[in-house]
């Protein structure tokens, strides 16, 4: 069902501040920044080999990632895996008892469909299901 690690998701409160590690001291590949509005972030994106390094800032106070830097401070946010058939591991997922945060596919940076598995379901780390549009 999962392909490969697609990429780990890194809160920051700030996108301007955090970039400059990423692509100057680590030297990956900065792929831009994109604004998902339906999740109210900000990413950038690097690219380490075939997977990436997505830095999620907040746009506002009311981003559920604003609660998670309130609570946690920055670090590690999720992990997402590619999947072929979005609605198929979904599917399995819930067959097999895990608790999704999403039963039905949303929209996510660079024209993925993705979907969250809750933190209680998988020993606290938030996982992403991503199907890319190839």
């Amino acid at each position: 069902m999962l392909e490969k690690i697609n990429h780990i998701g890194v809160a920051v409160r700030s996108l301007d501040e955090a970039i400059p590690f990423y692509q100057d001291i680590l030297g990956m590949a900065f792929k831009g920044v994109e604004e998902v509005a339906e999740q109210k972030v900000r990413v950038a994106f690097f690219q380490v080999g075939e997977s990436k390094i997505e830095l999620l800032e907040p746009t506002g106070d009311d981003s559920p990632l604003a609660g998670f830097l309130a609570k946690n401070g920055p670090g590690i946010h999720h992990v997402a895996y590619e999947v072929a058939d979005i609605e198929a591991a979904i599917g399995k997922l819930v067959t097999d008892g895990a608790r999704m945060i999403d039963t039905v596919p949303r929209n996510g940076a660079h024209g993925a469909r993705i979907a969250f598995i809750h933190p209680k379901s998988s020993n606290g780390v938030l996982t992403e299901l991503c199907q890319m549009d190839h």
